[in-house]
């Protein structure tokens, strides 16, 4: 499956063995002393622009119009001949080091994607629902910790390991929302127009709920233990996608597209055959998306426009096809694990965004450790405060209980918001994931503005109020301007779905958010 998802190779450089000292999920902040990882495809190819490679040439005198044979090499031949070798040697060397950051990926991300996917294996048969990703999240942590506390080089060696597999969920995570939202149109094809208004109005409210709570009680605790802050470490961040990126996926979307329209069952099944291409449309969309104006960002959020990439490819597709658009969002998003669309192979990593949570947390215990009041206090109170208000607002205005259990986890990431619908019966995954893009797509836009008009101005509070009530997406959009606030953006936005995963594996709490529901 790693294979089938695009690969980009910017945090595979010579010093991908260096330790990073925070990660977060989501967005990272500028930093001098971790400036933008190179990609080492990209490098490699600057080395031969920039390398003069000549031939050995004879020098001749000032008397001769012409070489003669057997005539000896002046000094500045042999100069020439060193030059040359170096180059050489140098691209090798950048070959060589590109390879094996490839290798290096491929072996991380592929044990985090095999872990999720037998853990899942393994709940499934022996009838267990509690979220497999989330165990296998809090094995990984217990055994950093472990190894923090017996053999710190073992905990460093393997936060080093995994650091390109991290790099690469954290550089694309946004890809693995934007499925819920390219198939929108058949989650919503039998909701009653009415409904529709209720549950934008739950959604726009509770957010703005949320973050009000989220924030005042971080605030109220902060006054109360008065923990002084200390300056968070800079982050690495992901270099912008490059010319030939965008270029490599247009020729693959192309060549694709005109293939499926030539031959409809090239690759066996509709599906597959027109995963290449739906594919590729939503990461072009991505990778435009993010290189509009900041501006226009604010608008026209990257996930909105790789969302409308995708679905314009599917309309194109069933025009030119006679076969509609419906059909071709069906063969989106499958959820058939044996025929799978593009769709199922971008909502496959979220297993492993999750399985991510534990090195993030784990970079950030010292943090964590420090501020242990403000944060769980906030996050849970928040946490509670949304999953009940939720049920009661859909109470309240008329909206359909299955509806309303389906949006229960607004405020919690894409991954485990659908563990945790799926606890309850009659639930609808699609819209689910919908309304949780929607919410953190209202955070991106507004959290900012809010922000302001609430008073937050401790960097904590502004942090704990954004994920708390936006998850990543929110994350991502404040962090960008405001990088002091982004380590307590990415603790909230894990343990937020942590502990909203936690709380509804609970019977009893289910059963009471049911009685709610009606």
């Amino acid at each position: 499956m790693a294979a089938a998802f695009p690969v980009s190779w910017n945090y595979l450089s010579k010093n991908h063995h260096q330790h990073s000292r925070k990660f977060s999920i989501g967005s990272c902040s500028s930093s001098s002393k971790y400036p933008h990882k190179q990609d080492p495809v990209t490098t490699f190819l600057k080395s031969i622009r920039n390398t003069q490679v000549s031939a050995p040439i004879t020098v001749r005198g000032s008397s001769s119009k012409f070489s003669q044979p057997g005539t000896r090499r002046t000094r500045s031949n042999r100069v020439v001949s060193l030059k040359s070798a170096g180059s050489d040697s140098s691209i090798t060397s950048n070959i060589l080091q590109t390879a094996l950051g490839i290798v290096h990926l491929v072996v991380s991300l592929g044990i985090i994607l095999a872990a999720d996917k037998y853990l899942k294996e393994a709940f499934v048969a022996a009838a267990i629902k509690f979220p497999s990703a989330l165990f296998g999240m809090f094995c990984i942590f217990t055994v950093l910790v472990v190894l923090d506390v017996t053999i710190p080089a073992a905990a460093n060696g393997l936060m080093n390991f995994f650091e390109p597999a991290l790099l690469f969920i954290q550089r694309w995570l946004p890809l693995f929302y934007v499925p819920s939202l390219v198939v929108l149109p058949l989650a919503i094809q039998d909701i009653p127009a009415a409904s529709g208004v209720k549950i934008c109005f739950i959604l726009v409210g509770g957010w703005l709920a949320s973050l009000a709570v989220a924030g005042y009680t971080a605030i109220a605790v902060r006054k109360m233990v008065k923990t002084e802050m200390i300056a968070a470490e800079p982050m690495a961040k992901p270099s912008p996608f490059s010319p030939l990126e965008v270029a490599a996926w247009s020729v693959i979307f192309v060549a694709s597209f005109v293939g499926a329209l030539k031959y409809p069952d090239l690759l066996g099944t509709s599906a597959r055959t027109c995963l290449p291409f739906l594919l590729g449309s939503t990461v072009i969309g991505y990778m435009v998306g993010t290189g509009l104006p900041s501006g226009l960002k604010k608008v026209f959020h990257p996930i909105i426009c790789c969302a409308l990439s995708a679905d314009l490819a599917a309309f194109a597709f069933g025009y030119f096809s006679k076969s509609g658009l419906y059909p071709i969002l069906g063969y989106y998003l499958t959820k058939v694990s044996s025929d799978p669309g593009a769709g199922d192979i971008l909502m496959g990593f979220l297993g492993s965004v999750i399985l991510s949570f534990a090195f993030s947390m784990f970079k950030q215990r010292k943090l964590v450790k420090r501020h242990a009041a403000e944060i769980f206090t906030s996050i849970t109170i928040a946490t509670l405060f949304s999953l009940y208000s939720t049920a009661l607002m859909g109470r309240l205005v008329g909206l359909e209980p299955t509806l309303t259990i389906s949006i229960l986890p607004r405020c919690i990431t894409v991954a485990l918001a659908l563990s945790i619908v799926s606890l309850f019966e009659g639930a609808n995954s699609s819209l689910t994931a919908a309304a949780v893009v929607l919410t953190g797509l209202i955070g991106a836009n507004f959290v900012q503005a809010m922000l302001d008009k609430l008073q937050f101005d401790d960097p904590i509070a502004r942090g704990i109020a954004t994920a708390s009530s936006a998850h990543g997406l929110g994350t991502a959009a404040l962090s960008a301007k405001e990088p002091e606030a982004l380590p307590f953006c990415a603790i909230a936005y894990g343990l937020t779905g942590i502990f909203g995963s936690l709380v509804c594996s609970v019977p009893v709490v289910r059963q009471s958010l049911l009685a709610i529901v009606g």
